[in-house]
């Protein structure tokens, strides 16, 4: 993959003002930087072959001229070093978001094949490793190549066949490094590849630790975790073993330069070409070639991990989602909630497998429909396609006579209301998850929804009321509990369309009996699909539709269903039976 150079220079653009504050001060920093040996040449060649007395009076002003210099210097480093890292810590923080943001409009499929903790390694480690090189970047090429070429152009100065030789030695050190960082951007993707497996491992232990505790597989779990360490480590093995090639043969090669210009200044000096002083500043000026170099070498690593981190990035931030707003969307004035099912075909990209042919099914404003098959004829599916989680293959899903596709996605689903068997509550308090259903309503409104939901009684009897932690994904309340406050959200909400997915499917039952009597208050008046694993709980539907093979074989009341003693009357003496 091309390194998106242009895409990477953009973020520079809203901080140009800070980052010319910044390399001013890199530049002065330097230049403050060069003086030093040009005036210790002149005190050694110049000031102390004079009178010594006057010597000794110069050497205390060029003292306090040097200190003072330095101070400078010292500021100038403290604003970079500071500014610096503000710069990237910001340009991070607008990455995090822009990545963040386009996350939450991917598609379901998308979330189907990507696990969460690779995410989390892009948005986190990633990121941190680009914002360091938008600081460190353009930092040190001003910073070490002002110090590089400033050190060049005075050394040719003082002797140019002297400063020759130094350079020399360059364009070898040049094609050395650049074929070691071949090999190391290789690794370091390798590296962040391995990371996000590591990163995919806990997420799944974790999540999974009342199961994996449940079975005592504790030690599976760290084995698991052992094997990807143990790839992540070897991966790493190989980045050190580059790394040090060229940390080496750099050292290898300054070595190199450090005695070729001793022995031959030392012969210049002998042919009277060269004066002491010289020989000295070119000492002290192979250390503003030498540590550019070095630093070149970290930024080189560094760069490396920060250019995998950003194609890694670019790739997550132009990646599509399959589920798009139409260009010009259908926006009605409201809804009354008719959902008709057209000739549509579906099956999911992962496994090609055909969840449905031809189906067609109509359900009318404020009818009460439960929708009962098999496990895997395609019940849930249906409860996805409607608020567009996914599109249909074939044919037309419409809802009030428009096809979804043509609707605006955000007014879609903001007029449906969902709850379902694994019901998912965020670490905060119990009004701030009644509260999700409905961002601007007043703490009256929560408690009204609550009671609707029937679960104003049992949040009274909490030490802190609706105030109350949940914990995460919910931990501290029971099923039936969350299941209520997941009610006291679409109440919030007021949706025309419900759709209920096997909500009581895994309650006791007594929760069962509470959730079940809210379920029915929550559906007084809208367009409601149960999809119904207890055949027992939809004998009140007005309309009982049967799947079975991805197709609609049954339709009608609960008794007639019972009496023409087809697939329902079979799953119905199957589920009494057990």
């Amino acid at each position: 993959m091309k390194f998106p150079i242009k895409h990477f220079i953009s973020y520079y653009r809203p901080y140009l003002k800070q980052l010319s504050f910044v390399l001013s001060y890199a530049a002065i920093s330097t230049i403050l930087a060069l003086i030093f040996p040009l005036l210790v040449r002149h005190i050694t060649g110049e000031v102390l072959s004079g009178d010594l007395t006057e010597a000794q009076n110069q050497v205390l002003g060029y003292g306090l001229l040097m200190l003072i210099l330095a101070a400078l210097q010292q500021l100038s480093s403290f604003l970079l070093d500071y500014k610096g890292h503000m710069l990237g810590a910001q340009m991070e923080r607008d990455l995090r978001s822009e990545l963040f943001e386009h996350i939450q409009t991917l598609s379901f499929s998308y979330f189907d094949k990507v696990k969460t903790g690779e995410l989390m390694s892009r948005i986190g480690n990633d990121l941190y490793s680009i914002s360091e090189v938008y600081h460190h970047g353009i930092e040190d090429i001003i910073l070490f190549g002002l110090r590089f070429i400033g050190a060049v152009t005075i050394l040719l100065l003082i002797n140019a066949r002297l400063t020759l030789i130094i350079l020399f030695f360059l364009p070898f050190m040049a094609v050395f490094t650049y074929i070691c960082n071949t090999f190391m951007n290789r690794t370091m993707l390798d590296n962040k590849n391995k990371m996000a497996d590591i990163h995919n491992q806990v997420e799944d232990s974790l999540a999974g630790i009342r199961e994996v505790q449940s079975f005592s597989n504790e030690q599976v779990e760290v084995d698991k975790f052992n094997h990807q360490n143990n790839r992540f480590l070897e991966s790493r093995r190989q980045t050190y073993k580059v790394e040090t090639a060229l940390y080496s043969g750099v050292e290898a090669f300054i070595c190199l330069i450090t005695i070729a210009v001793v022995l031959v200044g030392a012969t210049f000096i002998i042919g009277e070409d060269l004066l002491l002083p010289d020989l000295l500043a070119f000492m002290l000026y192979i250390e503003f070639l030498v540590a550019p170099i070095r630093r070149m070498l970290v930024f080189s690593t560094m760069l490396q991990d920060a250019f995998t981190g950003f194609q890694r990035f670019s790739e997550l931030l132009h990646t599509t989602s399959e589920i798009r707003n139409p260009v010009n969307p259908v926006t009605p004035a409201d809804l009354e909630g008719e959902v008709t099912f057209e000739e549509v075909g579906f099956s999911y990209n992962e496994t090609n497998e055909t969840v449905f042919e031809e189906l067609n099914l109509t359900i009318k404003p404020g009818e009460y429909v439960a929708l009962v098959g098999a496990s895997g004829v395609g019940k849930s599916t249906i409860s996805k396609l409607i608020p567009r989680f996914y599109d249909v293959s074939k044919g037309r899903l419409l809802i009030d006579g428009y096809d979804v596709r043509e609707m605006d996605l955000s007014f879609i689903r903001s007029k449906m209301g969902l709850v379902q068997q694994d019901i998912y509550l965020f670490s905060g308090s119990i009004k701030d998850n009644i509260r999700y259903g409905k961002q601007s309503v007043t703490d009256e409104e929560i408690i009204e929804a609550a009671k609707q939901a029937n679960a104003h009684d049992f949040i009274s009897k909490l030490p802190n009321g609706y105030d109350s932690e949940v914990g995460q994904r919910g931990v501290r309340l029971s099923g039936g509990q969350k299941q209520r406050i997941s009610i006291a959200r679409v109440f919030l909400k007021n949706p025309p369309i419900l759709i209920l997915d096997e909500a009581t499917s895994a309650l006791d039952n007594q929760s069962e009996f509470i959730v079940k009597e809210s379920m029915e208050k929550l559906a007084k008046g809208r367009t409601t699909l149960v999809i119904a694993h207890r055949l027992s709980t939809i004998k009140n539907a007005q309309r009982i539709l049967v799947l079975d093979k991805g197709k609609l074989v049954e339709e009608g009341r609960h008794e007639e269903l019972l009496a023409n003693k087809g697939t329902y009357f079979t799953l119905y003496n199957q589920q009494f039976l057990k």
